[in-house]
């Protein structure tokens, strides 16, 4: 039997029996054979029932004394209880809806069973076994040993029992043990002390011991994190060699004129990040970098020196951003800073009408503009840049490596590439969601920025919040209201961004300019929305989380987050930054459900500003899956690996494909596993 075989092949699985595997995502025979436990079941030993203790799960080896059956109050729902006796007592056995199983349990009968020791389905004091995930009826001479052990527990479906699992499994790796050849390089293996591949499916899924399990599941982690990382480090290195960057010319008058002309000095972290930047345009080799920055950290200043340098050295410049408020907000910056000095910015979005933008395609082409901002509308094939050479993307994960990837290719040279995120994103994640580019961090917020002071309240606090939003906009202030939904929906009672705009603009909120901007609006509606913001003629703006993004209106000082707990912590934090960008003391009140859960999640955002640290708790409390959605960057899901228990092995990992990439012979070693394995997940990434 071959890894790549379909799972039809496995003895059992039938039509339904594969309908079955396909809803767990499971094709193949490799597919199973990685279909990783979830838990594991200790059934090496047998509990006396006069041992047993409430709320303890127990396995127990007895004789089946009699079996009742009854109805419960719900109509069609059986329950099924067994008296079970052992030299010791008795104690009942509990299934629920089980009927079939009437048939099987026999008085007199032998019984492993594994359960959860409780009282609360029956009288007299007496414990009863119930969540039973496992039992064997044994003859009368047959060795309970045999079925003893540490069992894995498996995440099912309709159509395939744990013991079906199980079985299948067994015959599996039984059938494959040839083909798990090893896929790490033997000084790897030494170096790391990590055990045999085969040895480690074998434990992975059926251990002895805890010891067993423990060194299967660190050496399949540790293969799983190496062979990315071996990927990502070989794409980078074949990206480097098979494409024809781009030298810039060191800084010249223009850039120096550029600094001079920022209303700011950089800061430390700033000018580390410029020279960063600076090194890798002055390379033949494509700059692939990511800056990480905090909100209100200075990106755009470092985008706008790096867009300066390359109009410098004779080429083109393209700033692309996820919305069209993002762009707009980015061309008004360049031009009104760059224009007095001969710089010419264009803009390009979806909403020019054809005549502009067939003049703005031909301005591209003939070289008469030096730098676009735009939208995905700088990705269309009609779009020609004359000399491309460099690509700035801001919040590159909201809009798509794929996009990123149509805009580098309108250039015969590879362009430099530089991305840009406010949204934190821990240390050592980087490795796997960016671990292709160089990253670039800048820390510190620059000097005399205003705190924003973050409160959390609950719905009772309402009015006296509002009360305080008409008082300071009252005294010239602005103000972002949030909520998590654009209209009503009959599946929760949550208020919407359009019921909370008619509630505030026609009550407490009445005789003040109010506005509505939401992602189902025109782009024309939203930007027309925008501009009265901007210009102060809307003093409050009720929204979703469309403003989350580079929204910059410095009078704004007043944020209130509608049901703050359907939020996650970095984006609350993103949406915090839209506020304390000016001169003026700046709030952020965030209204949350009572429950002790949620008041406990948003503490902590009210006593931090630092993103990092936030983005360290969201991963913890939402898990890596909800943390990054779409930024997975084309790795796709890590099957046995866990980017939060696993990042001191993540780090060993990374060592040790640093050191492949070194080593020719390792390097072929590893090379017709990452083809085989991941050859769609890194063509994919090579393309971006």
């Amino acid at each position: 039997m071959k890894l790549s075989d379909s799972i039809n092949k496995v003895r059992g699985v039938g039509v339904k029996k594969a309908a079955a595997f396909a809803r767990l995502g499971i094709q193949t025979v490799y597919d199973l054979l990685t279909y990783y436990p979830r838990a594991y079941e200790d059934q090496s030993r047998v509990t006396p029932i006069a041992q047993l203790r409430a709320g303890e799960r127990a396995t127990v080896l007895a004789v089946i004394q009699r079996v009742t059956e009854r109805q419960a109050r719900r109509r069609g729902f059986t329950v099924l209880t067994a008296l079970l006796g052992d030299e010791t007592g008795y104690a009942q056995a509990v299934w629920f809806n089980q009927r079939f199983l009437k048939t099987k349990l026999r008085e007199g009968r032998r019984i492993l069973l594994t359960g959860k020791a409780d009282y609360a389905y029956n009288g007299g004091g007496q414990l009863a076994l119930t969540n039973i995930t496992s039992f064997e009826l044994l003859g009368a001479e047959e060795d309970a040993g045999e079925h003893l052990g540490i069992l894995p527990v498996y995440a099912a479906t309709e159509g395939l029992t744990q013991k079906q699992l199980r079985a299948m499994m067994e015959y599996v790796l039984l059938q494959t043990v040839d083909e798990l050849e090893e896929n790490l390089p033997q000084r790897v293996r030494e170096e790391y002390r990590l055990i045999g591949r085969r040895s480690a499916f074998r434990h992975i899924h059926f251990p002895k011991e805890e010891e067993e399990l423990r060194t299967a599941r660190r050496r399949l982690a540790f293969e799983e994190l190496y062979l990315i990382q071996c990927g990502l480090l070989a794409l980078k290195k074949r990206t480097a060699e098979e494409q024809e960057g781009i030298a810039h010319d060191p800084n010249g008058a223009l850039v120096e004129r550029v600094r001079a002309a920022l209303p700011f000095a950089l800061t430390d972290d700033q000018e580390k990040v410029w020279a960063e930047i600076t090194c890798d345009m002055e390379s033949l080799l494509p700059m692939r970098r990511l800056v990480q920055g905090d909100v209100g950290s200075g990106k755009t200043a470092i985008a706008l020196l790096a867009l300066v340098k390359t109009v410098e050295s004779g080429h083109q410049g393209a700033m692309m951003a996820p919305t069209e408020i993002l762009a707009r907000q980015h061309y008004d910056y360049l031009r009104e800073l760059l224009t007095p000095l001969g710089v010419r910015v264009g803009f390009l979005s979806g909403r020019l009408t054809k005549k502009e933008r067939t003049a703005m395609d031909a301005a591209l082409a003939a070289h008469e503009v030096d730098i676009a901002v735009g939208t995905h509308a700088l990705i269309q094939d009609h779009v020609a840049f004359a000399a491309l050479g460099l690509v700035v993307t801001d919040e590159q994960h909201r809009f798509g490596v794929a996009q990123r990837a149509e805009l580098e290719k309108k250039s015969e040279r590879t362009p430099d590439v530089l991305v840009m995120t406010a949204t934190p994103i821990p240390r050592t994640m980087t490795l796997t969601v960016y671990g292709d580019l160089d990253v670039s961090r800048i820390e510190h917020l620059p000097p005399g920025r205003q705190p924003i002071r973050t409160f959390l309240r609950d719905e009772t606090a309402r009015a006296k919040i509002y009360a305080f939003v008409r008082r300071e906009i009252e005294s010239g202030r602005q103000a972002y209201v949030v909520c998590p939904l654009i209209e009503a929906s009959e599946e929760t009672d949550l208020p919407s961004a359009e019921a909370v705009y008619e509630e505030l603009a026609h009550g407490i909120f009445r005789g003040i300019p109010c506005g509505l901007l939401h992602g189902r609006m025109k782009s024309a509606e939203k930007e027309a929305v925008m501009d009265d913001f901007y210009a102060n003629r809307v003093k409050l703006l009720v929204s979703t989380t469309v403003i989350e993004v580079g929204v910059n209106v410095p009078n704004a000082s007043i944020l209130v987050v509608e049901h703050a707990e359907r939020f996650g912590l970095s984006q609350l934090h993103q949406l915090r930054g839209r506020v304390g960008r000016g001169a003026h003391a700046s709030y952020c009140i965030l209204i949350a459900g009572r429950s002790a859960a949620s008041q406990e999640r948003l503490q902590v955002i009210e006593q931090t500003s630092d993103g990092f640290r936030l983005a360290e708790e969201d991963l913890h409390l939402r898990g890596p899956g909800q943390f990054f959605g779409a930024m997975q960057h084309g790795l796709g899901d890590l099957k046995i690996a866990d980017v939060l228990a696993d990042m001191d092995l993540l780090l060993l990992a990374r060592r040790a494909a640093l050191a492949t990439m070194d080593d020719p012979a390792a390097l072929s070693f590893v090379l017709p596993t990452l083809m085989r394995q991941y050859r769609e997940r890194f063509e994919h990434m090579r393309e971006v």
